[in-house]
């Protein structure tokens, strides 16, 4: 089952049509909008400060977000994707960006809409990633613009991981928030 709990006095808030799978942790202040999908062993921990996370987002198995004491919290915006074992801490990604596999990106940093940043970068503290751009390394540096297909490819991910949410549903691994009061 899934730890969802308060923290401080501050309970998530989780859409209905969310889909939390089983082992998610999920604590705080944190708010997962409609069609959220948070996938098995992530860690969401808004203990000291907020994290919120836009429609259809998926947030792909292993992946901990969290947030600092100073600045603002955790945002994470429309149709991203994060894929399995990313960092993500006191930062902001915008919609429709895509954080590869084992990517950290730290405190204050910036991944505009539609970027990718590449497996395995880090984004810099206070670091920007332009909209639209291929962003690699340690640190992340970009690359070049995405061309067409590529800044169509996190809809496609995002797409088939509500697909792959349902079928999970289905199978009854999901915890069932209507019986929350």
């Amino acid at each position: 089952m899934s730890l969802i709990g308060p923290v401080n006095g501050k309970a998530p808030r989780i859409a209905p049509t969310a889909f939390v799978a089983w082992g998610a942790v999920v604590l705080g202040d944190v708010e997962l909008a409609a069609q959220v999908n948070l996938w098995y062993g992530c860690v969401l921990r808004g203990d000291i400060n907020w994290i919120r996370v836009g429609e259809r987002t998926n947030i792909q198995d292993g992946s901990i977000i969290h947030v600092g004491h100073k600045g603002p919290g955790t945002l994470v915006g429309a149709d991203v994707v994060i894929g399995h074992r990313v960092v993500l801490h006191s930062c902001v990604v915008e919609d429709q960006a895509l954080i590869g596999m084992g990517a950290v990106v730290l405190d204050h940093a910036k991944v505009g809409k539609g970027a990718v940043v590449g497996a395995g970068s880090v984004v810099a503290p206070g670091q920007v990633i332009p909209p639209g751009v291929l962003a690699l390394g340690v640190p992340a540096q970009v690359k070049r613009p995405l061309t067409a297909d590529e800044l169509a490819r996190p809809l496609r991910v995002v797409n088939r991981y509500l697909r792959v949410a349902e079928c999970h549903q289905d199978q009854g691994v999901s915890y069932d928030f209507s019986q929350e009061a």
